[in-house]
C-alpha cells in the first residue's frame, strides 16, 4: 500500500558495526558457513538522502574515496531501493545521495549500513509504511548484514548474521578505529580461514557446524565493564585476516602498546577496532596511534540503527 507524501527528500542515518565476537563454522556443501556474532553499532554513520525521482539513481560523497563504487544496478543501495518498491507496488522511483564514513570493505558494514538506510527512507519518503518486520525480511535477502544495520544496538547474530536475537548491554564503550587505505575481500578471506584451517588440521579442534556466541561475551556486554569485555573479544577471521594483511599485526601490537585494553579485527577487516577503558584512554590512543600516521576515528557504541533524522 502507498500513501501519500508531502515530502520531497528524507534523511536517515545508520551505522557501521564491530563484531565484538565473531565464530565461523566449518564449511557447508555450498560453500557458505554459519556465524555466531555479537554486533556493536558504533557512532560512524552512512547518511543517505533519498529524493523523489522518475528513475533508480545513486551518487557519493562523504569522507572516504568513493570513486571505485558501482553506481547502476549492482550497487547494494539501489537494489534495497528497487526491492522495496517492487513489494509495495511503487512505480516511481528516487535519486539517493550517500554520504560514506563507513571504510569500503574494511569489515564494518558499510554496504549493508546504506541498504538499510535506504529501505528506511525509501519507506518513509514513498509513504509505503511496510512496518518493522516486512523491512527486515528484505533486510535479510539483501545480505548478513543489513538487519543489524536496520536494528542497531547490541545483537547476536547466528545463521549467516541475519538471524537476530537483542543483547542486553549496559553503558556505553569507547573504541578507536584505525581504518586502513585499501579494502579487504571478504570471501576471500573466508577462504583463507578454510585453507588455515586445513593447514593446522591436526593442532585445532574441527569448526562446528552451527557455532554459537561465548556465555563469557554476553556477560561482559551486560556488565558494561571494558575490561570484561576485553578479555571476551574473539574473531575467527582475525588470523586469516592478518595473514593476507601482515601489515595489520603491527597496528594491532602499536594499539596494544599505546593503552588499549584490546584490540581485534572487524569482520573479515581490514578495520582494526581498538577497546578503550574510557574516554581520556581513548583521547590518549586517538592521539598516539594519528602521530603513527594511521587514520583514526574514535567512536562510541551501541548506537541506534537506521533513522529518519532532520536536516
Amino acid at each position: 500500500m502507498v500513501t501519500q507524501r508531502a515530502l520531497s527528500t528524507v534523511h536517515v542515518r545508520a551505522p557501521g558495526k564491530i563484531n565484538v565476537f565473531l565464530k565461523v563454522g566449518a564449511v557447508m556443501d555450498d560453500g557458505y558457513h554459519d556465524v555466531a556474532t555479537a554486533y556493536q553499532a558504533v557512532s560512524l554513520y552512512e547518511n543517505v538522502r533519498a529524493t523523489i525521482s522518475d528513475d533508480f539513481s545513486v551518487s557519493f560523497g562523504g569522507s572516504i574515496d568513493c570513486s571505485g563504487l558501482e553506481v547502476d544496478g549492482t550497487n547494494l543501495a539501489i537494489r534495497a531501493a528497487r526491492m522495496l518498491a517492487r513489494k509495495a507496488g511503487y512505480r516511481g522511483g528516487v535519486h539517493l545521495d550517500i554520504e560514506k564514513n563507513v571504510p569500503i570493505a574494511g569489515g564494518m558494514g558499510g554496504g549493508s549500513a546504506d541498504a538499510a538506510a535506504t529501505l528506511v527512507a525509501c519507506d518513509t519518503l514513498w509513504g509505503t509504511d511496510l512496518g518493522r518486520d516486512e523491512l527486515l525480511g528484505l533486510a535479510s535477502r539483501l545480505g548478513a548484514d543489513v538487519p543489524f544495520a536496520l536494528t542497531g544496538g547490541t545483537a547476536i547474530g547466528t545463521g549467516r548474521g541475519d538471524q537476530l536475537s537483542p543483547a542486553l548491554a549496559k553503558g556505553s564503550f569507547q573504541w578507536v578505529l584505525v581504518l586502513a587505505d585499501f579494502g579487504s575481500s571478504t570471501p576471500e578471506v573466508y577462504r583463507e580461514l578454510d585453507r588455515h584451517r586445513d593447514r593446522h588440521a591436526q593442532d585445532i579442534f574441527p569448526a562446528q557446524t552451527q557455532p554459537t556466541v561465548d556465555t563469557t561475551v554476553l556477560q561482559a556486554l551486560r556488565s558494561g565493564d571494558s575490561l570484561v569485555l576485553a578479555d571476551a573479544l574473539y574473531n575467527d577471521l582475525q588470523a586469516p585476516a592478518l595473514h593476507l594483511n601482515p601489515a595489520l599485526t603491527g597496528i594491532l601490537e602499536l594499539g596494544e602498546a599505546n593503552g588499549a585494553l584490546a584490540g581485534i579485527v572487524s569482520g573479515s577487516g581490514p578495520t582494526v577496532a581498538f577497546l578503550a577503558e574510557n574516554l581520556d584512554t581513548a583521547l590518549e590512543l586517538q592521539i598516539a596511534l594519528s602521530a603513527a600516521r594511521h587514520r583514526v576515528v574514535r567512536v562510541t557504541g551501541p548506537v541506534h540503527g537506521a533513522r529518519v533524522v532532520s536536516d
